[in-house]
């Protein structure tokens, strides 16, 4: 009997959690809005109360230890057979959700870790929640402190890689034994895209009204000019010199002026990315042809091509992703610059997932971590003339492609920038 009980308690804890983790699985999985998920959770908590007395009263009608006459035996077995298959389709369900989700109980034991929580952490498995500190403290941290209905936006470093996780926590109760559901999701690539919808915006509103200002006052300082120009020639003495100050001075007003529509021209290409043609394109060769262009360049930088495999090809607009690399290559070549013997190397392959990839990394002196979170917004640069657009340009050109472009970097070693298609 107390063999009976104790598989009774367990089997009803287990499927409470699987079948509870099953219904936030399902709402997080449903691209709603944060406003609709947050209703879900507020109707989720009321609920869930009643849900789980419901299994609890489902569960222990197999469980109860008293059966009845042997009449009754084959009616019983095809329940706990049922019982079993629905055990273990919401596992499966669970396993396989494309949101990461995590329980543990008071005393940090880990319940589940599927399959989407171990590929967002990196890591095969974990027993208790305090493990998840070694891949990211502050992520543990918003775990820990969390209460129920409790959101938290966490940038972290998972692997070298820079991501953002939407945390979610719920707290139950199972036969008096607290234990806690998280939900993790990364949603770098939504905040990106509303980063660069917000910079769009700003860009257009900029450049319409700087070229509707600079672009009569170019036009106006030509004229003016070249009017004073031709009076110069009737014109002696002091009268001569102040009339040759005021062209020069007109000449720089437009000389400047003009500096300032090509570089607003410029800022415009951040909104007016063509979409990509895509095509089969070899990687090899695409790299090799992009080292041949820069060949006088590169002279006294030690380069190396490593693709594998050698026929690797990726789907893409290979005069846009001709541009990423260029400009890849070229900020490369300035960070080796000042090294005594600079490396390049250009790679490619596919990754654990089976992704094409390619690499520009160098052994120069890497990228301030104060520098790093800002790389990629436009108009920012650490170069004394550079523009602050190319990797700006590059990542929506990569988000175009249904790509991504992420930077890894150790200061006095060196860069890797990879391109994920």
């Amino acid at each position: 009997m107390d063999f009976r009980n104790n598989q009774q308690e367990t089997n009803t804890r287990v499927f409470g959690l699987l079948a509870t983790t099953f219904l936030l699985a399902v709402a997080l999985a449903v691209p709603w809005s944060w406003a609709l998920r947050l209703f879900f959770g507020i109707l989720f908590g009321l609920q869930l109360s009643f849900f789980l007395q419901f299994v609890r009263s489902k569960i222990s009608d197999g469980f109860n230890g008293e059966f009845k006459p042997a009449r009754n035996n084959n009616q019983h077995q095809e329940k706990e057979v049922s019982r079993e298959e629905e055990f273990q389709y919401l596992k499966n369900i669970v396993h396989h959700a494309g949101t990461g989700l995590i329980t543990y109980n008071s005393k940090g034991e880990i319940q589940i870790l599927n399959m989407a929580a171990r590929k967002l952490l990196n890591i095969e498995g974990a027993d208790n929640i305090a493990e998840i500190k070694k891949v990211s403290e502050p992520l543990h941290d918003s775990i820990v402190r969390l209460r129920t209905g409790g959101r938290d936006l966490v940038r972290t470093e998972v692997s070298g890689n820079i991501i953002d996780l939407a945390v979610y926590a719920i707290q139950l109760n199972l036969h008096n034994e607290e234990y806690k559901l998280i939900s993790l999701q990364n949603i770098q690539s939504e905040l990106e895209e509303k980063e660069m919808e917000a910079w769009h915006n700003l860009v257009r509103v900029l450049t319409h009204e700087i070229m509707n200002s600079v672009t009569p006052i170019s036009s106006l300082a030509h004229t003016v000019s070249e009017e004073l120009k031709q009076k110069q020639e009737v014109l002696a003495g002091e009268e001569l010199e102040d009339m040759e100050d005021m062209v020069m001075a007109l000449g720089t007003i437009k000389k400047r002026s003009e500096g300032l529509i090509r570089f607003v021209k410029d800022f415009r290409s951040l909104t007016r990315v063509p979409v990509p043609e895509l095509t089969d394109v070899n990687a090899r060769k695409l790299l090799e042809e992009i080292c041949m262009l820069y060949k006088k360049e590169l002279k006294g930088v030690q380069v190396s091509i490593d693709v594998k495999p050698k026929e690797l090809m990726i789907r893409a607009d290979k005069d846009q992703i001709e541009q990423v690399l260029i400009n890849l290559i070229q900020n490369a070549m300035h960070a080796v610059e000042e090294e005594e013997a600079g490396q390049i190397s250009l790679t490619g392959g596919r990754d654990k997932d089976g992704r094409p990839f390619l690499s520009v990394s160098d052994n120069g002196p890497g990228i301030e971590q104060e520098a790093l979170e800002k790389i990629f917004i436009p108009f920012f640069t650490t170069k004394k003339r550079g523009s602050g657009i190319g990797l700006s340009l590059s990542r929506q050109i990569m988000r175009q492609h249904q790509g991504t472009i992420s930077v890894k970097t150790v200061e006095n070693e060196g860069t890797e920038f990879i391109l994920r298609f």
